[in-house]
């Protein structure tokens, strides 16, 4: 056996924490919410839940169930989609709590937006929420809350949604359901002979912009999305299963050993759910502009950003946000949570550590961003 396969069959035997992600295209026809589907998706998480495992679902499919319903063919923009969703999120959630209720399971319904998870204290009342709902053996169900989006797509889709969520529970697997039957060379549509990997190693490595184009036509996502959403749990340590959705107990297959789909292999060396807080969830409220002693300081040396290697404040932000931080041509080094505000800043840029109380009469921090709440641009 591979030792690829090994690997495997220790994390589906260790993994407690699973997120499971679903999406439009699996699970809704042009008639709504595909029942069969949810009814085979219900029977195959209780067999886990049975097991002792917790389950999280992240779900796609309110939009399309209510475009269904009201019979429209095409949504016209944001409000339709809000309306949409409205109509469509209690059709959803009323088919998963009958289904999961004829195994005895209790559901609970999460909406979610990228300000819940933005906030740290907003993020660990996420948290710890979910933490209490597996704590009562309910299987929680998550979707993004479009009746209140003030974008298009507030995550891009809940692909995204769903690798931040690895983190917020610490997961030890994530399942994307999709409407393929794994991660293939190329798209199988224009080459019929396009060959199913059966596992991917180094996905951090991978160019996934040119190996991935296009998009389903009921979801948001695509394969795309769903190696981006991979690549960010496996930052985490955490393995990705992208498998056909459709398929007849494909997690219950899966967990007695049978290789379905493509295994995502985690990195090495996971990052901290801190990190990957500020990294992919907390939105830069600003930017500061680094020389090129300040880069090379921060990506070789593993340093601190001091007041010294910053040339320009962007963004008016206060004490504690996101910032991100740039090189001389405007290309990404890094996030991190600034120790000071924009004005403050602003000041005392590109001076030594040692006048910073000179200037503000106060110099409660001598690095303007701490490694420790720093996040280099290789783990982005």
């Amino acid at each position: 056996m591979q030792d690829w396969k090994l690997r495997k069959t220790e994390a589906l035997e260790k993994a407690r924490r699973i997120v499971v992600k679903v999406g439009s295209a699996v699970l809704t026809s042009g008639k709504g919410v595909d029942l069969g589907v949810v009814k085979s998706l219900a029977k195959d998480m209780a067999a886990l839940h049975k097991q002792g495992r917790d389950v999280v679902l992240v779900t796609s499919g309110a939009v399309a169930a209510g475009r269904a319903v009201i019979r429209q063919a095409e949504l016209d923009g944001l409000p339709d989609r809000q309306a949409a969703s409205a109509i469509g999120q209690s059709r959803l959630m009323h088919a998963y709590d009958q289904a999961f209720g004829e195994f005895g399971i209790t559901t609970a319904q999460l909406l979610l937006t990228r300000d819940d998870l933005e906030g740290r204290e907003r993020y660990l009342n996420v948290r710890n929420t979910l933490r209490t709902l597996q704590g009562w053996r309910c299987v929680p169900i998550v979707n993004e809350n479009d009746t209140v989006a003030v974008q298009e797509l507030v995550y891009g889709d809940n692909d995204c949604l769903s690798s931040l969520l690895v983190g917020v529970i610490g997961a030890d697997l994530f399942v994307n359901l999709t409407s393929a039957q794994g991660v293939f060379s190329e798209n199988p549509a224009e080459n019929p002979g396009a060959v199913c990997h059966a596992c991917i190693e180094g996905i951090d490595q991978m160019d996934l912009e040119t190996m991935c184009r296009g998009k389903t036509t009921s979801g948001t996502g695509g394969m795309h999305s769903k190696l981006l959403a991979a690549r960010r749990a496996a930052m985490l340590g955490v393995p990705t299963l992208i498998v056909a959705g459709r398929e007849p107990d494909r997690l219950s297959r899966t967990f007695a050993g049978e290789d379905l789909g493509t295994w995502i292999m985690p990195e090495g060396k996971a990052i901290s759910r801190r990190k990957f807080w500020l990294a992919y969830t907390s939105e830069p409220r600003g930017g500061l502009w680094v020389d090129q002693g300040a880069v090379q300081a921060l990506r070789l040396k593993g340093r601190s950003l001091l007041p010294a290697g910053i040339v320009r404040v962007e963004g008016d932000f206060e004490k504690g946000a996101s910032v991100r931080i740039l090189d001389f041509q405007g290309q990404t080094v890094g996030v991190g949570l600034a120790n000071y505000d924009s004005e403050e800043l602003k000041k005392i840029m590109g001076l030594k550590s040692g006048h910073i109380a000179q200037v503000l009469g106060q110099a409660p921090y001598p690095e303007a961003i701490h490694r420790d709440n720093m996040v280099l641009d290789a783990a982005l």
